[in-house]
């Protein structure tokens, strides 16, 4: 008989974890291989300094309920933090559907793919790429390639709270930002397609573009 491949294998980086799940083995069993490691297993990895987590899925592709029940598992260990989730599926961080909110950091050379809007609590490091068929909203620093409305959506638009990309798309428009960012523009910026054309504006700009976006309350628009 072969040897059975574990569900869950640990490997550390220099960065911190690697948590290497097994694509082959049903969700239920990883699951629970995960808990007896981090609730019954006495390491000194678990009570020690603030580790980043990253977490391998294989060719596995994790539905929502899926990563919020291993979020609940990892956040038993204080000092587990989860930068993200890894998926080998077209060298892409996570492929999903639908409107979400993503917490993570993409790193030079990887992809974070979405189909619709995407929201992104973390960074977009230098040769990193982040690509939507809506549009991106980075509450972190973009400094790597952002390309929204990549199925020809021209009303996309990318926005980032430290706005310094490596290049910017809109549909199959292409603009390369100056090499040297004026450090006094501070607050979050956007990007958006006027004319074939991409241009930049501060955020406080955006309800007058697009006012569709903005907060209501009680049946009111409110700025």
């Amino acid at each position: 008989m072969g040897k059975v491949r574990p569900g869950v294998t640990i490997k550390g980086t220099k960065d911190g974890l690697l948590f290497i799940l097994n694509d082959s083995c049903p969700f239920s069993r990883l699951l629970e291989e995960l808990k007896q490691l981090l609730e019954y297993n006495h390491s000194s990895l678990w009570n020690g300094p603030d580790t980043k987590v990253l977490i391998k899925l294989g060719k596995r592709q994790i539905t929502k309920p899926e990563e919020i029940a291993l979020r609940q598992l990892f956040a038993t260990k204080k000092n587990l933090l989860i930068q993200g989730f890894e998926s080998e599926e077209s060298s892409d961080l996570l492929h999903t559907s639908g409107v979400q909110m993503l917490a993570g950091t993409v790193r030079s050379g990887q992809i974070l793919t979405h189909k619709g809007d995407l929201l992104l609590l973390g960074d977009v490091n230098p040769g990193g790429c982040v690509q939507s068929t809506g549009s991106i909203f980075v509450l972190g620093s973009l400094r790597g390639l952002a390309h929204a409305g990549s199925n020809g959506d021209e009303t996309a638009l990318i926005a980032a709270s430290i706005f310094k990309p490596t290049q910017i798309r809109i549909t199959d428009v292409i603009s390369r930002p100056p090499d040297e960012w004026d450090e006094s523009e501070v607050g979050m910026r956007f990007a958006y397609l006027i004319n074939n054309q991409i241009a930049v504006d501060q955020v406080q700009s955006l309800s007058q573009l697009r006012p569709d976006m903005k907060w209501k309350e009680n049946g009111r628009q409110r700025l």
